[in-house]
């Protein structure tokens, strides 16, 4: 049997050299882009005016760095799991242009470096609870929960919605329940945006052996789910306007994207064409981005919400 297109690849890629490319994919450049910008949003949303460009620069950078060492220890343990899945073959690691040792090196001085600066230049509550961050989605999520549970991404959905708390602890040294709450809205988003892709690429995580819900409960069961997360997200999303954290502005916007979630929810549920779990996932990551940018518009343009709580 000759070899697929994909096999060709695979093998030409052993011979490659490892580049800087190879060590910046290492660190998932557009899943810490997203993560940024929560963070980011996450620090202005904490105090009326601008934030210190000094907070600003290296509290990002120390977190981006961290989520990039976090990614990095996830393409080195998941190495084999990656070989046996489309999206993910092409890796550093899985093709062997990058060796697991300084992969493993990379990963721990990124890491150090970016305790560091939060250590140095922003405080100690935010690098504790980003280390944890870091912890809970290389070692707990990845080495454990990922390969023995179907809720893998419900309960290791939280190291992965830290980001907009540490953005808030970097400026003010304190955890706020308004900043909470933008943990909850993350947390509540998680489960529906990879169980999407989960009915898409359903056959890749059964060949690969992870018990992702499509393929342990079934396609039916992780659709209703999808949508009835959503509902949960939609209901998590009025919360900052309900305690009085931002005004009629986002209320609009977290009830139109929540709107267009559940259409893709529902969308998905009634059809039997799991290509919808792809768009379902693309429009969750539009969702969350346009919806934290939402947030700052209504936080800048608008005054202060006259129920504003003593939650913040």
């Amino acid at each position: 049997m000759g070899k697929s297109a994909a096999d060709t690849d695979h093998t030409a890629a052993l011979g490659e050299a490892a580049s800087w490319r190879d060590y910046l994919e290492l660190c998932k450049p557009r899943v810490v882009a997203l993560m940024i910008l929560t963070s980011v949003i996450g620090m202005l949303l904490a105090q009326p005016g601008m934030v210190p460009l000094d907070i600003l620069i290296m509290g990002n950078l120390g977190i981006a760095l961290c989520a990039g060492s976090a990614a990095a220890v996830n393409h080195l343990v998941d190495r084999q799991i990656d070989q046996k899945m489309l999206r993910t073959f092409n890796r550093p690691i899985a093709t062997g242009r990058l060796a697991p040792l300084p992969a493993a090196f990379f990963a721990l001085v990124v890491g150090l470096v970016g305790m560091t600066v939060l250590l140095v230049f922003v405080n100690a509550l935010t690098a504790w609870l980003t280390l944890a961050s870091l912890l809970g989605y290389a070692v707990i999520y990845t080495l454990f929960l990922k390969r023995a549970t179907p809720q893998n991404i419900v309960i290791g959905g939280l190291a992965g919605a830290a980001p907009p708390l540490l953005g808030w602890t970097a400026v003010t040294g304190e955890i706020g329940g308004h900043g909470l709450l933008l943990v909850l809205i993350i947390f509540a988003w998680t489960p529906p945006h990879f169980w999407a892709l989960a009915v898409y690429r359903k056959e890749e995580y059964a060949n690969a052996d992870i018990p992702m819900l499509p393929v342990t409960h079934g396609e039916r069961y992780t659709k209703i789910h999808i949508l009835l997360y959503t509902l949960i997200l939609f209901a998590v999303s009025l919360l900052p306007y309900a305690t009085g954290m931002l005004n009629w502005l986002y209320l609009l916007g977290a009830v139109v994207l929540g709107g267009g979630f559940l259409y893709w929810s529902l969308r998905l549920l009634l059809s039997s064409d799991n290509s919808l779990g792809m768009d379902t996932f693309k429009y969750s990551i539009v969702y969350l981005m346009l919806l934290f940018v939402i947030m700052l518009a209504d936080h800048y343009l608008l005054p202060v919400n006259p129920l504003m709580s003593q939650l913040g």
